[in-house]
């Protein structure tokens, strides 16, 4: 199945906002219906691809035939930038500058190197496309002259040994059929982003992926055990035992690399037995910073939940937390923040870690809520990507941006950010909704997750263009990294610039100059072109 070209996900799962939720924008916000073309591909108008036909014979040579080279309109719009706000609007009002020459779909490490090849003996551009989910501009490079990348044809698993506990799997393998194939061997790899639905092995890898059970599970880049990386100058491959003192961790170069180095062709990682339990629950705290006092506790002293996450009291009033209950009586959510918890594994073990927990987060403060918050929680988990596109329906804006901080700083970071977005969008007529969650623990610091909701304005990309620098320069300011999660792409590589350090950031020219000469992999994302 296709995820829709113009919105998130399944087409079948999109629902209008009800009712009353669209009064409730109406009443707070100002938010008012806008006209937008009512685009479908049948009138999409692409020019052809300029790419001569010696560069596509090429191409079609290199993946095994001309099957695997698609230079159709649907191809190429459904590979055309991510799913953040600023890319589903522009592609809503026909805006298809960085669409791809072609699409091409190799079939194996061999046939990525020689699409690799191809493309360097005929001056295209290549951008690696797993699931297309990237919110922060990793699928628009600097040059007009591209092809996308399609890893869909390599999904497999290649290997699982279960005495190591360790799987090797493609990059254009989906999550869930991961999930599904690991399943049937008893093993689950415990990585749910929001984005679970969707995206893509490789992609994980690439971005640095943090998934909703990271405080059981780990981030991805701590399940990647090893990998292959095929880039224009050859074949990379690292990760030969569990952990080595042989020189510094190449791993590392590849992970967050954003395709920009080469393209991941396989990752080796860390398998765990599938849960026998699953207990969500949820918690009320009076304040975020009580709240956030008693996640602290538990990620420094354990025990260590495998879902530990707290929404501030903007995000539990209106209910974010549970997309399926928005717009419901607010009136009888009462007041404080809402923190989910999940237990997974054996039932002596979850219920040894829930009784320990339970006893810290009451001493912390906390009022437990019993499994309903918990379990609705879990239903919904992946559906705020569909409540976004239903809020761009009925002329809202909706947006996210996340960072991350040590313990000490998260307060000032949180008041800094909402401050900055907030004043930012006020200035501008439109003062917004700014909500706010942490889903991310570690034993020294924390994520906070923004989410921001307002009107649209005149011109709603350059609505929110200054309200987004206003948010990077005071996370940086505040002692933040410019994303935990989501990525550099193009919307935060110029204060990535600034984060890493010009010494940093020449190392890392220097790494993609052997590694990628000609500058082909992904230009102006993560790093700026030369």
């Amino acid at each position: 199945m296709d995820m829709l070209w113009n919105g998130w996900g399944d087409p079948a799962k999109a629902a209008p906002l009800p009712e009353a939720v669209t009064g409730l924008l109406r009443d707070l916000l100002g938010v008012k219906p806008r006209s937008t073309p009512d685009l479908s591909l049948e009138d999409i108008g692409l020019p052809a691809p300029a790419a001569g036909p010696a560069a596509l014979a090429a191409l079609a040579e290199a993946v095994g035939g001309e099957d695997h080279v698609r230079t159709d309109t649907e191809s190429r719009v459904r590979h055309t930038r991510g799913k953040s706000t600023p890319d589903l609007l522009r592609i809503r009002t026909g805006d298809f500058s960085d669409v791809p020459q072609a699409v091409v779909l190799p079939g194996s490490h061999d046939e990525v190197l020689a699409v690799l090849r191809a493309c360097a003996a005929h001056g295209l551009a290549v951008v690696p496309f797993g699931g297309g989910t990237s919110v922060v501009g990793g699928l628009a490079p600097q040059r007009s002259a591209f092809v996308a990348l399609d890893l869909g044809r390599m999904n497999g698993l290649l290997d699982l040994d279960p005495v190591s506990r360790t799987a090797v799997l493609q990059p254009g393998l989906r999550a869930p059929e991961a999930e599904a194939l690991l399943a049937g061997h008893g093993f689950t790899l415990g990585h749910f982003p929001q984005s679970f639905e969707w995206a893509t092995i490789g992609g994980f890898a690439a971005a640095r992926s943090s998934g909703q059970a990271s405080a059981g599970y780990g981030r991805f880049d701590e399940m990647v055990l090893g990998l292959t990386l095929a880039a224009p100058e050859g074949t990379l491959e690292t990760g030969r035992a569990p952990r080595s003192a042989a020189g510094p961790d190449l791993r590392q170069l590849i992970l967050g690399s954003e395709g920009a180095f080469g393209v991941i062709t396989s990752v080796t990682v860390r398998i765990r037995p599938l849960p026998r339990t699953r207990i969500y629950e949820g918690w009320r705290f009076a304040s975020f910073d009580e709240g956030a006092a008693a996640l602290r506790k538990l990620a420094q002293d354990g025990p260590r939940p495998t879902v530990l996450r707290l929404s501030d009291e903007t995000e539990t009033l209106i209910g974010l937390t549970q997309p399926d209950a928005i717009g419901g009586d607010l009136s009888q959510r009462g007041f404080g923040c809402l923190a989910i918890t999940g237990y997974e594994g054996t039932p002596e073990d979850t219920a040894q870690r829930r009784a320990q927990a339970a006893a810290v987060l009451t001493a912390c403060g906390g009022t437990l809520l019993g499994a309903e918050p918990g379990e609705r929680w879990a239903h919904g988990r992946y559906s705020a990507p569909y409540l976004r596109d239903a809020l761009l329906d009925v002329g809202a804006f909706a947006e996210t941006l996340e960072t991350a901080a040590f313990w000490s700083r998260i307060p000032e970071l949180y008041r800094s950010v909402r401050t900055a977005l907030t004043d930012t969008l006020t200035k501008a007529g439109t003062p917004p909704l700014v909500m706010c969650h942490i889903s991310h623990v570690y034993e020294n610091g924390a994520s906070l997750y923004f989410t921001v909701v307002s009107a649209q304005g005149e011109d709603p990309v350059a609505h929110w263009t200054p309200a987004k620098h206003a948010a990077n320069e005071a996370v940086l300011a505040a002692g933040g990294t410019i994303s935990h999660h989501h990525g550099v792409g193009t919307d935060h590589r110029d204060w990535y610039v600034r984060e890493a350090g010009p010494l940093g950031i020449s190392a890392l020219r220097a790494v993609k100059r052997r590694l990628d000469p000609e500058g082909l992999l992904n230009p102006g994302v993560l790093l700026p072109t030369d």
